[in-house]
């Protein structure tokens, strides 16, 4: 046995079996996406980007009731919300502060939002560049979702059939 090993070690068999996948894989075309050039791959329905607060179509108002559910269920203590009463009697958010860096992206304030003010986009390509930049506020996150309310809506309805 150890003849057979000697002779396998001298001849280098495992090193030209190597090459030979390396030699096949040599002539077959690339598959490595060059991301700012070509684009971007196809993304699920499903696909947990950025943050991004929903305001009502109609009326325009946020549609965040500050019930504080989504602050609560945050495993990560990512969402930090202030609110106060209006003249109306109803409960409106004045703080609502999202730290990008401390979010995982887990969807445990979407799930729990009893308005769907709360959602996750499919943005992924958002760069933060300065101090401070991490945090982002209310009127950043109402920013996004105004951007990108025509998407959330697509995305929500190719993923009804598995809701």
């Amino acid at each position: 046995m150890k003849i057979i090993r000697s002779i396998i070690n001298l001849l280098l068999f495992d090193f030209l079996k190597g090459l030979a996948v390396t030699g096949r894989n040599f002539i077959k075309p690339a598959v490595t996406l060059q991301y700012p050039e070509q684009g971007t791959i196809p993304k699920s329905p499903r696909n947990r980007g950025a943050l991004a607060l929903r305001e009502y179509p109609d009326t325009g108002e946020e549609r965040c009731i500050a019930c504080r559910l989504c602050e609560v269920t945050c495993p990560a203590l990512a969402i930090t919300i202030e609110s106060q009463m209006r003249s109306d009697g109803t409960r409106r958010t004045t703080r609502f502060d999202i730290d990008t860096f401390l979010c995982i992206h887990c969807g445990l304030c979407q799930e729990a939002c009893p308005v769907d003010s709360i959602v996750l986009t499919d943005l992924q390509n958002y760069t933060i560049k300065g101090r401070g930049d991490n945090i982002m506020d209310k009127e950043m996150l109402l920013n996004i979702g105004r951007a990108y309310e025509s998407k959330i809506a697509q995305n929500r309805q190719d993923n009804e059939p598995y809701v």
